[in-house]
């Protein structure tokens, strides 16, 4: 029997955290029952980091006359890409703040350029408010963006840009941002044409517990109707240098006891998502390798190069040789995989 959204709720409130822990991580046993754990080697690019949306929680983001506003130059992409290559990479995760001018000819002519000149880098690229904004600017639909990019070679897009799918909490923390149903329609689409996605969420901002639970619910029934999303990755909110923790705060940063408490029942809620990600980037390696033992089955990527987390004032980082480390260390078997969560390599 699924769990419904008021079990979920009270297993957040009243559950017992090392009982959610076991419960999860046997959920995860049945899933992935010879203790593979993953991760990507990739890297985050972010080819421009100017933006109108000016989302209070982000600290990455500036406007296009400022000083520091920058558009990555296709021969800056090569070099990150080529030193990528060289440790190994598989994975580019292509971002940027969403540009007010840019339309989809230049898309197009940056991943043909990509897909082109690195065959072997798989394109993982372009939130939905971006995907969203490039139609309408240059005043076509939604679909016919994410055809045209697949054409070029864009091969599957990430969760970013869904928070908490809550249009209550999309206004106070987001306002300029698509809404909740826009967010899930560029997904559907996209799985309708093939491209898979990830489904994400950042909590911890003005969210309720029911809002968290009403979020899974949305992804767990368009996971029923498409089977597109490859995996769940949840983080929560960094506040430093936000306009965000300026005007609310209140806000109170969140402590390791909600994230694996939180992760373990999204384990059990969310059954037709077989990977869940552990997010050792906002949580630190230590909390990162015990959400292992929460449900996670993946620790992401080795971030070669990650800036929005970073902006808000926390680095954590870890190589291939320290994941492989802390995986063997709760028992579990380490292997690279790639994008579509093929297994690349085994250790």
């Amino acid at each position: 029997m699924r769990l419904s959204r008021e079990e979920a709720v009270d297993l957040i409130k009243n559950g017992d955290l090392k009982s959610l822990g076991e419960m999860a991580y046997s959920r995860k046993l049945e899933l992935h029952p010879k203790k593979i754990t993953t991760f990507v080697v990739d890297r985050n690019i972010n080819y421009t980091n100017i933006c109108w949306v000016d989302c209070k929680f982000c600290a990455f983001y500036t406007h296009e006359k400022r000083e520091n506003a920058y558009i990555l130059s296709f021969e800056e992409i090569d070099r990150k890409i080529e030193e990528l290559l060289a440790i190994g990479g598989t994975q580019i995760l292509f971002q940027g703040g969403v540009h007010p001018k840019l339309e989809i000819e230049w898309y197009e002519d940056l991943v043909e350029h990509i897909h082109k000149k690195y065959p072997q880098i798989t394109i993982h690229g372009f939130s939905a408010i971006e995907i969203d904004y490039i139609a309408k600017r240059s005043k076509i639909s939604i679909e016919e963006v994410l055809k045209r990019l697949k054409a070029k070679g864009l091969s599957s897009i990430p969760g970013a840009g869904a928070e908490v799918l809550s249009d209550r909490v999309r206004d106070i923390i987001s306002p300029n941002k698509i809404s909740k149903d826009v967010w899930l329609e560029v997904h559907e689409t996209a799985h309708k044409l093939g491209i898979k996605s990830t489904a994400t969420m950042m909590y911890g901002t003005v969210e309720t517990i029911e809002e968290i639970v009403e979020h899974w619910d949305l992804v767990r029934e368009l996971q029923d109707r498409t089977g597109g999303f490859r995996a769940f990755i949840m983080w929560s909110y960094q506040s430093d240098n936000t306009q965000l923790k300026r005007e609310l705060p209140t806000i109170t940063k969140t402590t390791p006891n909600q994230y694996l408490r939180y992760l373990a029942v999204a384990r059990l809620f969310l059954d037709n998502f077989k990977n869940i990600q552990s997010s050792w980037v906002t949580q630190g390696s230590h909390i990162g390798q015990l959400a292992l033992l929460f449900g996670a089955n993946d620790l992401g990527s080795t971030m070669m190069e990650e800036n929005v987390v970073a902006s808000a004032g926390v680095t954590n980082s870890m190589n291939q040789d320290e994941m492989i480390k802390l995986i063997r260390d709760i028992g579990e078997n380490p292997a690279k995989r790639d994008t579509a969560y093929n297994i690349l390599e085994r250790f």
